[in-house]
């Protein structure tokens, strides 16, 4: 909405707004907030809103436990699912220190850097994604189960789709927040649904992906469901991916993809952040090997059908469970990379690798295929050490044992 801060303070008055929630996530991309009231929004533009990041995964001990939330006011949104008196709103917020220093382990801003970094080198992003997850009925408690909403498969409708009406309230709440959608469908799977999104910057992009994911937790519960985006919520279906499309002028598709490529097996941990992501890998059409394709929907890489206007690149590994602004900022690195260091790009592999032949597949390098070798992928890499703090990579290498 591109508001100023005088105009967040007006529209609040105006708008018999009670409630404002400065939004951010923890390294993992989980979401936050913490709620103030209207009188306090001039504080908070000015001096930031105090938090105890010791209680939040990856932001630091007891002993050094204070960091500020200061909201951004040009991300402005309505929670439509909220009353219509006292209405709330929510503004994503970056994280300083209390000296106003920026906050290392703010994902946020890491991606803000990695925009900057392109847009130096003469380089303007743009990406769009594609959000799988399962909708799962209640128990009579309430408390979700993992029996499907539905047993339709692909692009099937009603009445054999019973996500239809949810699908359509998550997007109509959606445009209610400015964030529109481009299509929505049932997936492969029983009370599987993707909704998919308009190409935005980088930055719209990823806090787009986080809302997203509340928006249809909310309508789902609403709707006396239970949403679900973790990477294999049932072990003989298809599992849940969070496909990433990606364009960038000016264009150089050769060298987006050879640098994806080359630097995919580090940033895996970034892309699939859960021990479950690898039940997930190298079955029913979600990639387990490294290589690309100007269609084939089985490579980790692919270039999607499209006019020469609409022409991108997606990356079909990564899951829901993925902090966005991680996975977006290491592909802009990445990308950057293959093009200014003119890597090479392996030939196509036009076979599908699901079922090819171990004298076919034995000639592509495999993504990791546990958490503990995504860990030591990205523990040892200098791109990865590059870009991503030193306490990030040590909280994820330590999630498996959460």
């Amino acid at each position: 909405m591109n508001y100023t801060k005088d105009e967040v303070i007006q529209y609040v008055r105006e708008e018999d707004v009670k409630f404002i929630r400065l939004t951010f996530c923890d390294v993992f991309g989980k979401q936050k907030n913490i709620a103030i009231l209207p009188d306090e929004l001039s504080r908070a533009f000015e001096y930031g809103i105090a938090f105890d990041a010791s209680a939040i995964a990856g932001f630091g001990n007891e002993s050094h436990c204070d960091l500020l939330l200061h909201p951004e006011p040009d991300t402005l949104m309505p929670l439509p699912w909220r009353p219509e008196h006292g209405r709330v709103n929510q503004m994503f917020s970056s994280i300083t220190y209390p000296d106003n220093t920026p906050f290392e382990c703010d994902t946020r801003n890491l991606l803000k850097q990695a925009v900057a970094y392109a847009q130096g080198k003469g380089y303007s992003f743009t990406f769009g994604t594609e959000q799988e997850f399962y909708l799962f009925k209640l128990d009579e408690q309430g408390n979700p189960t993992h029996i499907p909403s539905d047993e339709a498969g692909y692009m099937d409708i009603a009445p054999e789709d019973h996500g239809e009406n949810a699908r359509r309230e998550i997007c109509l709440t959606l445009e209610q927040m400015g964030i529109h959608p481009e299509s929505s469908h049932h997936e492969v799977g029983p009370g599987q649904n993707e909704i998919d999104f308009q190409y935005a910057d980088p930055l719209t992009a990823a806090d787009h992906a986080l809302v997203f994911q509340r928006v249809v937790k909310t309508v789902a519960h609403r709707n006396g469901l239970s949403a679900d985006f973790s990477p294999k919520p049932l072990e003989t279906e298809p599992g849940n991916g969070f496909h990433i499309n990606m364009s960038l002028q000016p264009y150089d598709e050769n060298g987006m993809i050879a640098g994806i490529l080359n630097h995919i097996k580090a940033m895996t941990l970034f892309m699939n952040p859960s021990p479950d992501s690898y039940k997930r890998l190298g079955k029913h059409k979600a990639p387990g090997y490294i290589s690309w394709s100007p269609e084939n929907r089985s490579q980790l890489v692919r270039i999607p059908a499209s006019t020469e206007a609409y022409r991108r690149v997606e990356l079909r590994s990564p899951d829901p469970c993925a902090n966005p602004y991680l996975a977006f900022a290491l592909l802009i690195y990445a990308c950057i990379d293959g093009i200014e260091n003119r890597l090479a790009l392996p030939k196509p592999a036009n076979v599908n690798l699901d079922f090819a032949e171990e004298k076919i597949t034995s000639c592509y390098e495999k993504l990791p295929g546990s958490y503990m070798q995504a860990c030591e992928a990205a523990s040892s890499d200098e791109f990865i050490k590059a870009h991503i703090p030193a306490q990030i990579i040590s909280v994820y290498r330590t999630k498996e044992a959460l």
